[in-house]
């Protein structure tokens, strides 16, 4: 009996801006779970089409109301090893995983993380991830940095992937942080809006850039409570751009304590990691109409720090 030969999946898109794009960076902001190299081979290799002809290239321009479809090649079996790590599971059904991150996981394997990540661990407790939404990232649908805690959903199918991946894409997951920061933000209360790209210092940093050079990124902040040097906040990233949080905090000039790369590199409390925890999220499940929200109080060592400041005032 002869195998099944799986096709590849049709996405279709339709360019509403206003204004023309590039071909890449309009397929980057539609499928997020796919990287821009990644995309711009799809093109290459002609899975691209724009209005039913093959797109001629990756900075072709779209102008308004032209149609792109995406011949999304069928997932290839992982390379990535399953590995019995220990998970603390907010939630699971057939769709998704919602976990509590520990600060010092990193969430994907890459350069430099081979093992030992969360992806690693779900893999083991919920094979039937493996490809969902790519190969090296089975699963995930956004990401926390290394060293920031707390709640992150991964996705068990290819349905409840495209079904979240639309609600971080549409603004609809809303995506509750507590930072603690040096120093008090300009007002107690406040949005940022500042386009965020890569340091031209430091490829592995980012910046708040030009428009023209980063993307479009939105923040909003309030103080939960307020010592002589530093100042617990409660952030809401409206985007979902690499180290927004941290970036944006910085250029407010109250960057979180514990972050090395964007704060001081002495921090000016003792701890061993940046004070960004991400408290709670709230999405629609697969399948559901209504709103659900999870949950991760703030762990053990965050705490003793706010302690240790309420002490001191």
């Amino acid at each position: 009996m002869k195998e099944k030969k799986a096709r590849a999946r049709i996405v279709e898109l339709v360019h509403q801006d206003a204004a023309p794009q590039r071909l890449d960076k309009f397929l980057a902001a539609s499928l997020p779970g796919y990287t821009r190299s990644r995309l711009q081979k799809f093109i290459k290799a002609g899975l691209v089409s724009v209005d039913s002809r093959p797109a001629s290239k990756a900075g072709q321009m779209l102008e308004p109301g032209m149609t792109v479809q995406v011949a999304i090649p069928p997932v290839q079996p992982s390379r990535l090893t399953p590995e019995h790590i220990p998970l603390d599971i907010i939630f699971e059904n057939q769709h998704i995983l919602v976990i509590d991150k520990p600060a010092g996981m990193v969430v994907h394997p890459s350069a430099g993380h081979r093992a030992g990540t969360l992806v690693n661990a779900a893999l083991a407790h919920a094979p039937e991830m493996e490809g969902v939404g790519g190969e090296h990232r089975p699963g995930v649908v956004h990401r926390l940095d290394k060293d920031t805690s707390g709640v992150i959903v991964l996705a068990k199918n290819d349905r409840a992937h495209q079904f979240l991946q639309q609600q971080f894409r549409d603004r609809k997951a809303q995506k509750v942080y507590l930072a603690l920061v040096d120093g008090h933000p300009p007002t107690p209360a406040g949005v940022v809006e500042a386009a965020i790209g890569r340091d031209n210092h430091n490829r592995k940093r980012m910046a708040v850039t030009a428009p023209s050079r980063g993307r479009a990124a939105t923040t909003e902040y309030h103080t939960l409570e307020r010592f002589d040097h530093h100042t617990l906040l409660e952030v809401h990233p409206l985007t979902g751009r690499t180290h927004q949080i941290r970036v944006h905090l910085a250029f407010l000039g109250c960057p979180i304590v514990g972050d090395r790369v964007y704060g001081r590199r002495r921090p000016s409390v003792r701890i061993k990691r940046h004070f960004l925890h991400a408290a709670r999220l709230t999405l629609t499940l697969p399948g559901e109409t209504e709103p659900h929200t999870f949950q991760s109080p703030l762990p053990p060592a965050l705490t003793h720090v706010l302690r240790l400041l309420r002490a001191r005032g």
